[in-house]
């Protein structure tokens, strides 16, 4: 990956704009989660320690471009920032024009960039005006890279210098090390309630994976391939065919997907639903499937222990429910345990390795979804193109 990174450049005295990934869950007014602020503290502390003058900016939510919505402000991401670094942070609001000052080793955090007209679309305009606020921009939103916007993408076309953050260059190092020369075998956990969604990720993975366990409601897909009944569970008859595909093409190369041969069941999705274990040949017409069963969910807890390289995206069942949570459970713990390169990413999934406190034995932890998703698909990521194109120039 031939990018500049931050850590290259001298940036004393230098305005540098950071493009964060700072999207967070927000209620009354207070961060709940800052998973992803923390991520990107170690590109600010540098710039800040390096004597830069620094701005960062991230979107948060989806509001209306071109108006201001106090529901989207990044005022509690201030608060975060303020007390992470133990001083006040402003918060500027309008500042796509400039007129503002940053001192040597001060952080400000630039207002949502998403109430920016021109910003989603990627105008040249726009983005030439983040350019004329800095000597150097940095990109450290991967969760963002998959989209091409003025933050993300054109602003790198026009700044001075475009470098990639800390979080940037460590998420694609990850990826490339589980994607492109994985320690064997590999195995892919692709969780998550629709195949439809994650198609092309299940279609690019099951050429490079050793084994492909499949959760969620994707899993009942398969599960009704191999012509056992799913009952009313999520399911999406018209893949079938797709999943049947999928099975043979990897069967054929001498690779396999663990389908399920118990799982559990409730008769209606709610939090004091009962948990009922049966064999995935006994599914009534009016069951669900929220879970995979302790057979199952062992066998799959012995690939991970045997595999060299495990990439987890998406949990196996509604761990949300605790009686629903096993299969899951199970999962995380042979994560944490397996000496495999474990590299996970997702809201869900983080979720899940949050509830089964795993975060510390988890080799990488994406903070991105779609990017992370596209990456595994093999696609090229615009705002990492962006990025090799201006190293290149150089």
């Amino acid at each position: 990956m031939a990018v500049i990174r931050v850590t290259d450049l001298d940036l004393k005295g230098k305005r540098v704009f950071i493009r964060a990934d700072m999207n967070v869950p927000v209620k009354d007014g207070k961060v709940t989660s800052d998973a992803r602020i923390t991520a990107s503290m170690r590109t600010i502390e540098y710039c800040l320690k390096a004597g830069a003058k620094v701005m960062v900016t991230s979107h948060l939510g989806r509001p209306t471009e071109g108006e201001y919505s106090e529901e989207n402000s990044l005022k509690p991401v201030a608060d975060v920032l303020a007390a992470k670094l133990g001083k006040p942070v402003r918060l500027i609001k309008d500042w796509i024009n400039g007129g503002f000052d940053v001192a040597e080793g001060e952080l400000v955090l630039l207002e949502n960039v998403r109430f920016n007209i021109g910003e989603k679309k990627n105008l040249d305009e726009t983005a030439q005006k983040y350019a004329a606020l800095c000597d150097v921009f940095v990109m450290d939103a991967f969760g963002t890279a998959h989209r091409a916007e003025a933050s993300t993408h054109g602003v790198a076309k026009f700044a001075p210098i475009a470098a990639a953050g800390i979080l940037l260059t460590e998420e694609l190092e990850a990826l490339t090390k589980a994607l492109l020369s994985p320690a064997r075998p590999m195995v892919a956990i692709v969780g998550g309630s629709k195949v439809s969604t994650k198609l092309t990720v299940l279609e690019a993975l099951s050429e490079k994976v050793d084994q492909m366990v499949v959760g969620g409601g994707i899993a009942n897909t398969f599960i009704k391939a191999t012509g056992k009944n799913v009952g009313k569970s999520l399911c999406e008859d018209d893949l079938v065919p797709v999943a049947q595909a999928l099975m043979t093409k990897m069967t054929a190369r001498g690779a396999t997907i663990p389908v399920a041969v118990d799982v559990v069941c409730g008769k209606k999705f709610d939090a004091n639903e009962p948990a009922v274990l049966k064999d995935a040949g006994n599914v009534e017409d009016d069951d669900m499937i929220f879970d995979i069963g302790p057979k199952s969910a062992q066998e799959l807890a012995d690939i991970i222990m045997k595999a060299g390289t495990v990439v987890w995206n998406g949990p196996v069942g509604v761990f949300e429910f605790d009686q629903f949570g096993a299969g899951t459970k199970t999962i995380a713990d042979a994560i944490a345990n397996t000496s495999a390169f474990t590299l996970a990413g997702g809201g869900d999934t983080i979720a899940a390795i949050q509830k089964y406190d795993i975060y510390d034995k988890v080799s990488y932890i994406s903070t991105a979804g779609g990017a992370f998703l596209e990456f595994l698909e093999g696609k090229k990521l615009p705002a990492v193109e962006i990025l090799e194109q201006r190293a290149a120039a150089k």
